[in-house]
């Protein structure tokens, strides 16, 4: 997230994350009419930077710095989380405050990207005040764990593929190097992902595009009847199944184990060059 320092001369300094929204659309000035002094990712540098230089062009100094400004009283009980904003204003109040970091029975929670799109993804509205909205603790700690095994995976992973001799592949040595180091190839794709800002920015739709996209490969290597094409689509649509899954607060390993579950048992018979379950035989025939 970025922050702008901008000054209206003779007017005054401010900061935005939005300078069209904040200085265009609310206070009136086009570009051109201010400048742009300095930005940074840095919430609390910006905020020290504002008062600094509002004193230096003696302009009146605020009375709070910046990052303070949007701090919200957070509600915790033994079973929610509640925040004092409606749900469809959770995600602009949780990106104005990046370092808030509350507890819960459960443990600590602090903010993160990742965690304000769970949030914002469950949040419920409050049954007695449409004002406020909530999540559950347990759900709540368990997607901050998950999100936080996720990156302490990508900071082990970095420094163990690093000094493997053999890098991540289909061959024997490689695997069991992977087992050696408590990781599977699905672990490595969400890895990779989550490195790429894919699960931070992307989305099941982008995803799922994603997947149309690579099944029309899939499609052209079974026609050429290209060998390593297919290979190469069939790998490429279990990376975008994984983060597809992924986005969706699931895991590949858990839908494939669902699958088997429901398939294990099913009787049927080939039709056409299909299997087809016994309960639809009377249908196809």
């Amino acid at each position: 997230m970025t922050y702008y320092l901008y000054h209206i001369p003779g007017k005054k300094i401010g900061v935005t994350r939005d300078l069209n929204k904040r200085v265009t659309q609310v206070q009136g000035y086009k570009p051109g009419e201010y400048e742009v002094l300095e930005s940074s990712t840095d919430i609390d540098y910006i905020s020290k930077k504002e008062i600094e230089l509002q004193k230096s062009f003696g302009y009146r100094k605020d009375t709070k710095l910046y990052k303070n400004l949007f701090k919200m009283k957070i509600n915790v009980t033994e079973q929610t989380t509640t925040f004092p904003v409606k749900v469809t204003k959770i995600k602009e109040a949780l990106e104005n405050e990046p370092d808030l970091i509350w507890k819960t029975e459960f443990g600590k929670i602090a903010l993160c990207p990742e965690l304000t799109k769970w949030i914002v993804t469950n949040a419920h509205e409050s049954r007695y005040n449409s004002e406020r909205s909530y999540v559950y603790n347990k759900a709540l700690w368990e997607a901050f764990s998950e999100i936080n095994s996720l990156g302490s995976l990508l900071k082990t992973m970095k420094t163990n593929i690093k000094n493997m001799p053999f890098k991540p592949g289909t061959t024997e040595k490689a695997n069991h190097q992977l087992s050696d180091i408590g990781l599977n190839h699905f672990d490595l794709i969400r890895a990779w992902a989550a490195e790429r800002g894919i699960y931070e920015k992307g989305n099941s739709h982008t995803q799922y595009v994603k997947l149309q996209e690579e099944a029309g490969e899939l499609a052209k290597a079974l026609l050429n009847k290209d060998k390593p094409e297919i290979q190469d689509a069939i790998g490429d649509i279990v990376v975008v199944l994984t983060n597809l899954a992924y986005l969706e607060g699931i895991t590949i390993e858990e839908c494939i184990e669902s699958a088997y579950a429901e398939i294990a048992n099913r009787k049927g018979k080939m039709i056409n060059g299909t299997f087809v379950k016994e309960t639809y035989e009377k249908e196809v025939l």
